[in-house]
């Protein structure tokens, strides 16, 4: 099976939601599930339903998170030798060239990749462009909504 990119910190945060779901949330679903159960005839009873809805997430999330921990490869930004280059793990600082606006995104692995934490995946179409650019070019990035231009106004090592 192919290795999983994580960051250092991205495992440690998969981690700890996956002891989350494990010692807190599983037992309250199994608990809930448990109660509903004492209400009665099970056909119509929507607690019981929705309790055991919720225990195939719970159960989902946890699979996906030990499989992917298990076939992860962590890779520690902070001892990778620093370039001027654009890396798995670093931290870009682009401007959009259109809007003037300025973002910051760290790259990471599929998993961990969180948009609401200014985190994207390795994957995703402005990581893809932005491997391997230095500090000061300009990509050109293919959105469904058409091409966006950024300028690469700073790269972090952290």
């Amino acid at each position: 099976m192919n290795q999983i990119p994580l960051t250092a910190a991205g495992s440690e945060r998969l981690k700890s939601e996956l002891k989350e779901l494990k010692s807190v949330k599983r037992p309250a679903v199994i608990e809930a599930i448990a109660t509903a159960r004492e209400h009665g005839d099970l056909k119509e009873n929507a607690e019981y339903h929705a309790a055991r809805e919720e225990q195939g997430f719970v159960e989902g999330r946890i699979a996906e998170l030990e499989a992917a921990l298990s076939n992860a490869q962590i890779i520690d930004i902070t001892r990778i030798a620093q370039s001027d280059r654009v890396v798995f793990g670093c931290t870009v600082e682009l401007l959009n060239m259109a809007t003037d606006d300025e973002v910051a995104y760290q790259i990471v692995g599929d998993i961990e990749a969180d948009i609401n934490e200014n985190r994207i995946a390795i994957s995703s179409p402005i990581a893809r462009a932005l491997i391997g650019k230095e500090e000061g070019e300009d990509i050109v990035v293919e959105a469904p909504s058409g091409a966006m231009e950024y300028a690469i106004t700073a790269i972090h090592y952290k």
